[in-house]
């Protein structure tokens, strides 16, 4: 009995462990789950847009794309910081002055608001130089 027992040795499965790539999976998950939130924070939901049943549905949307809340007062803010004429002129001025004319603005207009407060924000836009306004606008109620 002297002799050594020898430990049975079993080949190895030879898997691949999955806990790295389920860590990333699940970070993703929650990164996704933080953007979308922040970017439904950032509308303002008192503002009542106006309905267009026959108006185009937006599909795909440009991440670049610049919103601007207009209430029924003609106050205008984005991502919920209310701004004056002047801010928002140098936010315009200094937003083309890093992504270029190209940059897509939507303005999400109360329905309330008269067209002058729509006029004005869309002057201050015109002016730093971008083109690519766009309305929103709801297509149709839940």
């Amino acid at each position: 009995m002297s002799k050594a027992r020898k430990k049975k040795t079993t080949a190895g499965t030879g898997g691949i462990n999955m806990t790295p790539m389920i860590d990333i999976v699940f970070q993703m998950i929650i990164f996704f789950v933080l953007t979308v939130e922040m970017e439904r924070d950032a509308l303002d939901e008192r503002i009542q847009m106006a309905m267009a049943p026959h108006g185009p549905l937006v599909e795909e949307r440009d991440p670049r794309t610049v919103t601007i809340d207009l209430n029924e007062r003609g106050e205008f803010s984005i991502a919920r910081v209310p701004l004056s004429p002047s801010q928002l002129r140098s936010i315009m001025r200094n937003t083309v002055a890093i992504h270029g004319q190209s940059l897509p603005v939507v303005i999400r207009g109360d329905q309330d608001t008269m067209h002058q407060h729509v006029k004005n924000v869309m002057d201050i836009c015109t002016q730093a130089g971008l083109y690519r306004i766009s309305f929103a606008a709801i297509k149709q109620l839940n």
